[in-house]
C-alpha cells in the first residue's frame, strides 16, 4: 500500500516517518486525494459511515475526550497501522481535537511530551491544541 505522500495537504510526519494525515470532517476530502484505510474521528457523536474502517472517541468540541483511556487505545491502534497503511486522524475542524491527538501521536512516536505541541504546530497546523487543557492533556499523556 501507498502511503501517504509527504506534501499530500493534512500529512504530519512523525519522528520515526510514519505518516498520518489530520483533517476536518466538515471540508471535503482533498480534491483527487487517495482514501485512507482506516481513520479515527474525534467527535461528541458518531460519524457518518465511511467506506474505510474506523473508530469513534467520544470527544466533544473545545474539551477533552470522555474515555481517555478509549483515546490512548485508539491512538495506540492508529499509530501501529500507520507503519504500513495509510490513516487520518480527523474532527470537526482539524485544528483542536485532532492537534491535539496528534500530538499525542508525536509522544508514542518518542518525542518528548513537552515538545510534541510546538512539532505539531510547526508541521501540521500553526493553531493547532487549542486549549489550555488540551496543551495539559498532551502533556500528560506520557505519563
Amino acid at each position: 500500500m501507498d502511503p501517504w505522500a509527504e506534501t499530500d495537504p493534512g500529512v504530519l510526519v512523525l519522528p520515526s516517518g510514519r505518516r498520518v494525515r489530520g483533517r476536518g470532517l466538515r471540508r471535503p476530502l482533498p480534491e483527487n486525494a487517495a482514501a485512507p484505510v482506516f481513520g479515527l474521528y474525534l467527535l461528541g457523536r458518531p460519524p457518518c459511515p465511511v467506506p474505510w474502517s474506523t473508530r469513534w472517541v467520544c470527544w466533544p468540541d473545545f474539551r477533552l475526550p470522555t474515555s481517555p483511556g478509549d483515546l490512548h487505545e485508539a491512538l495506540r491502534e492508529l499509530w501501529q497501522r500507520a507503519e504500513t497503511e495509510r490513516v487520518e486522524v480527523a474532527c470537526a475542524g482539524g485544528t483542536g481535537r485532532t492537534g491535539t491527538a496528534l500530538a499525542c501521536l508525536a509522544v508514542l512516536d518518542g518525542l518528548p511530551p513537552a515538545r510534541a505541541v510546538a512539532f505539531v504546530r510547526g508541521h501540521y497546523r500553526r493553531h493547532a491544541v487549542e486549549t489550555r487543557g488540551q496543551v495539559r492533556f498532551v502533556a500528560r499523556f506520557g505519563g
